[in-house]
């Protein structure tokens, strides 16, 4: 059973990423996410289930990490569902301070890893302090409900967006990656209408989303993060519509975030710089 994030003394932080973060230049995200990672405990593990080339991904990310600082750098493949049991892999996650997954296909991550020796052990990573992360496919991925597939263009019709179990890190949020750039607001707008208890996350690029174990967000990176909060929805014709038909929705609430500043996910609450340090320290 998935072990949601829950706030303790000992938990990490989860850190969603958007897709086409720097990783020349500046490098805010990235380096972010190793500045995360527990004291001493800069060892990271990249994980590239969800990627079509993992050669030519693994080792772009194993230069920059080592770049940004860490002791060690484990590149994991892991193709097959035999692969998520390996224990030199699980060994290699035990030892890391940081678990990165790559962008892809999320529907692959889940189906590779769900149930496996090697998410069990990432979970007890995370439990311990670790920072689990992602970027595009390896971000949406981290929630426990994910998006896998629907249009931007035209998505807020009935069942345009499909949605899966995803990893059960995070309840209560729905992510979603390259989100400015590839127009999918009304992605999120259609899972809101549908499921209004969830908090959307639209990530766009070089921009990312720090969860910390007390639920607050904090957005990172040059991008925007966009929030589409449908708690406060007042009405919708989604359950009286046939499958594809128009949906229509009245007082859907939205926020951008830039770096630095935050939002209570449990409160749905936004937060300025100063609000979310008084709240997450730092």
């Amino acid at each position: 059973m998935a072990r949601n994030l829950k706030w303790s003394d000992t938990c990490g932080c989860l850190v969603a990423i958007g897709g086409a973060e720097d990783k020349e230049a500046e490098l805010e995200v990235l380096s972010r996410v190793i500045s995360l990672a527990p004291a001493g405990d800069s060892a990271v593990t990249v994980i590239a289930t969800a990627s079509g080339y993992p050669d030519e991904v693994l080792p772009t990310y194993e230069a920059v990490f080592k770049r940004l600082g860490a002791s060690d750098v484990h590149c994991l493949g892991v193709r097959d569902r035999a692969a998520a049991g390996d224990r030199e892999s699980i060994g290699c996650v035990q030892q890391s301070g940081v678990i990165f997954f790559t962008g892809g296909d999320q529907l692959r991550i889940t189906n590779v890893l769900g149930g496996s020796d090697l998410l069990e052990a990432i979970r007890d990573r995370l439990d311990a302090g670790a920072v689990v992360a992602g970027t595009s496919a390896g971000a949406v991925a981290l929630s426990s409900t994910m998006i896998y597939n629907g249009g931007a263009a035209d998505a807020l019709h009935k069942g345009a967006v499909k949605m899966s179990s995803g990893l059960g890190f995070l309840d209560g949020v729905i992510i979603d990656s390259h989100f400015l750039e590839r127009g999918r607001f009304t992605r999120l707008m259609e899972v809101g209408a549908t499921n209004p208890e969830h908090l959307g996350v639209g990530l766009g690029e070089d921009a990312a989303v720090i969860v910390h174990p007390n639920r607050m967000l904090e957005a990172v990176g040059s991008g925007h993060v966009i929030l589409i909060d449908s708690r406060e929805m007042a009405s919708s014709n989604v359950a009286e519509l046939a499958m594809g038909e128009a949906v229509a929705i009245e007082n859907m609430i939205m926020h951008a975030l830039i770096s630095g500043h935050g939002f209570d996910i449990d409160e749905r609450q936004y937060l300025s710089p100063e609000a979310l340090q008084s709240r997450v320290g730092g």
